[in-house]
């Protein structure tokens, strides 16, 4: 087998998808040359690994009606699952932490969004962020936030045009300091996050327990949520519609082509089929 992984140009045993901006098209949807390239790949003695910020009951429909197998990083790393389903690993943000995120008047045109193991929670209504969720039907469920239970939440998002969470940031940081991450998932999606959580620990994680080391993962990602997973893997890939501030904090990583383009699917194309040849985006 080994001899059989070497002639092939296996150096790899793991690779760790994003969904948003990566595996996704800007449709949210997942291109028949990506999924066809996501099926070859599971038949080679790779493990697939989809870290998201997405919640583990979208992306568990996902895959399921994908008919794809695949351990599971959601909540940008709070979460983690194993191919049977099974909670291997959860981080929550600490009581005192969420409860003053929901209570404090924080003077932001942002709405704000609460994952727990139960669902997605807002107290904003807008269809529109339900588009990214079209193909998978997951929903919000909308609720007081102030009454929800302090405990047993994953992650709170602020959401908003970039530029009014970019005036968020400095009053966040300053209340909480090191007690809380914060990480933009998307340009207009900010992320406050258990300290210390994110997808490049949960992938350390989950290798840690497959007997995998992070060399011989490789990964994909285009947001700031993504970082500590590219660059704490043996092969980082940053796709070409990335977040600039992401290809600022990371210009040695490799950059692949656009998500529009299935860039991710000709990427592993070259690399299942002419591994000995230099990559060149389509």
């Amino acid at each position: 087998m080994l001899l059989y992984l070497l002639l092939r140009g296996f150096m790899f045993r793991l690779a760790a998808f994003d969904m948003d901006g990566t595996l996704l098209m800007p449709d949210h949807r997942l291109g028949e040359k990506t999924l066809s390239t996501l099926r070859q790949l599971a038949e080679q003695p790779m493990t697939l690994t989809f870290a998201t910020g997405r919640h583990y009951l979208e992306m568990k429909t996902i895959l399921a009606n994908l008919d794809l197998k695949g351990y599971l990083i959601t909540g940008n790393g709070t979460r983690i699952h194993d191919l049977a389903g099974y909670r291997l690993h959860a981080t929550d943000l600490p009581a005192d932490c969420a409860e003053e995120l929901l209570s404090t008047n924080w003077n932001t045109s942002a709405s704000v969004h609460v994952f727990r193991d139960d669902g997605w929670f807002t107290d904003h209504d807008d269809p529109q962020l339900l588009v990214p969720h079209e193909f998978s039907g997951f929903r919000y469920q909308l609720h007081e936030l102030s009454t929800l239970p302090v405990t047993g939440n994953s992650k709170v998002c602020f959401t908003a045009p970039h530029d009014v969470l970019l005036q968020l940031v400095p009053s966040i940081e300053a209340h909480f300091g090191s007690r809380v991450d914060l990480c933009f998932s998307a340009a207009d999606c900010l992320d406050i996050m258990p300290a210390g959580s994110n997808k490049g620990s949960a992938l350390a994680l989950l290798t840690a327990g497959l007997n995998i080391d992070m060399s011989e993962c490789m990964a994909f990602g285009d947001a700031m949520n993504d970082r500590e997973m590219l660059e704490n893997v043996g092969m980082g890939l940053v796709m070409g519609n990335a977040l600039p501030v992401l290809k600022q904090h990371s210009p040695h990583l490799q950059i692949i082509g656009h998500c529009q383009n299935q860039a991710v699917s000709h990427f592993l194309q070259h690399w299942l089929h002419s591994p000995h040849l230099t990559y060149s985006p389509e």
